[in-house]
């Protein structure tokens, strides 16, 4: 009898959260934006020597001052460019689907974040500046769609899988998400893995809110199996962090081991390479998840508390 009136209240707190939360995505939906879109790739690839004058009094922004404008114009006529343009102009020909993404992620980073003010999206090439994909700079969100042209495109041999896997058009908006969360969220003050933990799981925090329709496992940049397998051994991760007593350790190691991008996290355990990296990220996730769903604290308050006392108030049980 009690277990069916624990399941009947349960399910009655998740109608009512289910209902909140529909309520607050109808709200965001009316919320009004003015941005643009400007397909700077394709002006740069259709501009001759003779119009690159006027081409850098529209955009001078993107032609920094101590660069000549030979360089310029050794770049429109460079083969390796003009190959890049034509790789991107097929992949995307319409970016009209991908702009309706930015202009839900714009509404929802605005609800939260009454101050923000949605930036005109730029797409350029940077010649597979793949550690640069989307930069956000308050005005601008630069996009290099030449970073997104699929996993398997010719131009990414020699560059290691882990980053590979990102390399597509759905990845966009959960970058530029990533970007623009880290304007948001401080950098760990402590040296402490928990501290750096904490950090990356502010920034999930963020996509996760940010993007509600996206996938869990696109937000934190896994593929769906990388997901499961986080999910389905959170217990064993968290439990290796404390028997070994890493949350407060300042070993800088521990950072590329399980919170940078890598093959997979290190354990120095035999099932090492089964394991997604970023293990670290995905824990800090659901600690900032969980402390978030047990305090009364709005999310700027948040963002602003120290990782420790995220800790100590989160009271963090990983999924057995």
């Amino acid at each position: 009898m009690m277990s069916r009136i624990l399941f009947v209240f349960f399910l009655f707190l998740s109608l009512i959260s289910c209902d909140s939360a529909s309520k607050r995505e109808k709200e965001i939906e009316k919320i009004p934006l003015d941005f643009k879109v400007v397909r700077f790739d394709r002006l740069f690839a259709e501009t001759s020597p003779q119009d690159l004058p006027q081409l850098k009094e529209k955009y001078p922004y993107l032609f920094p001052k101590q660069f000549a404008d030979s360089v310029w114009i050794n770049k429109m006529k460079d083969t390796i460019q003009l190959e890049i343009n034509r790789e991107v102009a097929k992949k995307y020909p319409d970016f009209s689907e991908t702009e309706d993404e930015f202009y839900s992620l714009f509404q929802h980073v605005k609800y939260y974040f009454p101050e923000f003010a949605a930036p005109d999206v730029i797409t350029i090439t940077s010649e597979v500046d793949y550690k640069n994909k989307t930069i956000y700079t308050g005005d601008y969100l630069f996009v290099s769609l030449d970073t997104y042209l699929g996993e398997d495109h010719k131009f990414y041999i020699g560059i290691v899988e882990y980053f590979k896997r990102n390399f597509t058009k759905d990845q966009i908006v959960p970058d530029a998400a990533n970007s623009i969360a880290k304007k948001y969220v401080p950098r760990a003050k402590a040296r402490t893995f928990l501290a750096n933990m904490i950090y990356y799981g502010k920034l999930l925090y963020l996509k996760d809110i940010w993007l509600p329709k996206q996938s869990k496992w696109r937000k934190i940049g896994y593929t769906q199996e990388q997901w499961e397998f986080a999910e389905n051994n959170e217990e064993m991760v968290w439990r290796y962090f404390v028997d070994n007593e890493l949350i407060f350790d300042t070993d800088s190691n521990l950072a590329p081991r399980f919170l940078y991008p890598a093959p997979f996290s290190k354990f120095y355990l035999s099932l090492d390479a089964e394991t997604p990296d970023r293990l670290g990220q995905y824990i800090g996730w659901q600690m900032v998840k969980s402390y978030m769903d047990k305090n009364d604290v709005s999310i700027k308050q948040m963002l602003n508390t120290d990782a420790e006392i995220i800790f100590n108030n989160a009271n963090y049980k990983p999924k057995k």
